[in-house]
């Protein structure tokens, strides 16, 4: 996706491209959505984390294995 906003008509032919056909009254909704979707990772993908180390997860009652 470039710079420029999705449109409604966009929208609708890649969801359709990806098997998804859309209700025409949703068109607007669907790139709305895609749109807000992008904005948030392409704001994500601006940030600088530098020297800061990756989180680690752990689940009560597991061994902490980082083999996955």
């Amino acid at each position: 996706m470039s710079a420029v906003e999705l449109t409604p008509a966009e929208a609708a032919r890649w969801a359709l491209r990806a098997g998804l056909p859309l209700e025409s009254e949703r068109h607007a909704e669907v790139a709305a959505a895609a749109n807000h979707i992008h904005a948030v990772v392409s704001t994500l993908r601006e940030l600088d984390f530098g020297e800061t180390p990756p989180a680690t997860h752990i689940v009560e009652g597991q061994a902490n294995d980082a083999s996955l």
